[in-house]
């Protein structure tokens, strides 16, 4: 297979809220226990998040300090990093985030080191600032991601095998559109919070109708923490999930 498997893991509310006031809860902390014991379970090499997460959780809306850059940069994939135990895979389509480091540490996970993904919308100052730091970064499409491309590139340049998509709902819904969603994982915490403008699981931006994405459930366990976690596989890569052991 030219890409990795790739598993949705997320934990939510009784509702699907991905975020927002239920986090508070004590619950919720049982549940991101035994979020994280998954997360070890699975053993992804790799994480995605979108822009708006990794800004929220590791670069806290700092802007980049980029310079007026004057010798030419090509819009090709740069690898500061390879064969690391550990990345995470930022998508910032046209090169915000205000990284300060390389590399991320979280969780009590094996340190994380950053690839950006970006289209060619992306200015050059942004590429000097991205080699400055040495961070790798790849394109993955002129205007708009191309979720295939990526992963493709993740497996080929990165040696990534399995590869944890764990975004908001759009970035997430943008896998599954694409048919790359082996997996999904779902820690469901024992708590709602009934607020409508909370983002969810999976989020569509484009029209509100569209092709259903047909999961199976794959096994349902009550955690000791209370939460209950549910595991589906996809109805239509079964090549994919016939090749994982676990």
């Amino acid at each position: 297979m030219n890409r990795p498997y790739i598993i949705c893991h997320m934990s939510v509310s009784i509702d699907g809220k991905i975020t927002g006031e239920y986090t508070d809860s004590s619950v919720a902390d049982k549940a991101y226990k035994d979020y994280e014991n998954i997360n070890r379970f699975y053993s992804p090499q790799a994480w995605v998040n979108g822009r708006i997460t990794v800004d929220e959780n590791f670069t806290f809306y700092k802007k980049p300090n980029l310079k007026n850059h004057s010798e030419p940069i090509t819009y090709t994939d740069f690898l500061a990093i390879q064969d690391a135990e550990n990345y995470i895979v930022a998508v910032d389509p046209c090169g915000k985030l205000g990284w300060e480091k390389n590399y991320i540490e979280y969780a009590g996970r094996p340190q994380a080191f950053v690839i950006e993904v970006l289209t060619e919308k992306v200015s050059t100052d942004y590429l000097a600032f991205l080699r400055e730091k040495q961070i790798s970064y790849v394109f993955a499409g002129k205007d708009k991601i191309d979720c295939m491309l990526l992963v493709q590139k993740l497996k080929e340049l990165f040696h990534i095998d399995t590869l944890k998509v764990s975004g908001g709902g759009v970035l997430n819904w943008s896998f599954a559109q694409a048919g790359l969603i082996d997996e999904i994982s779902v820690v469901i915490a024992p708590v709602a919070d009934g607020n409508s403008n909370t983002p969810t699981l999976f989020e569509r931006l484009d029209s509100p109708f569209g092709q259903n994405i047909e999961f199976k459930v794959k096994s349902a366990e009550i955690t000791e923490n209370g939460c209950v976690w549910l595991r589906y596989v996809s109805t239509a890569n079964e090549v994919a999930i016939s090749q994982r052991k676990d």
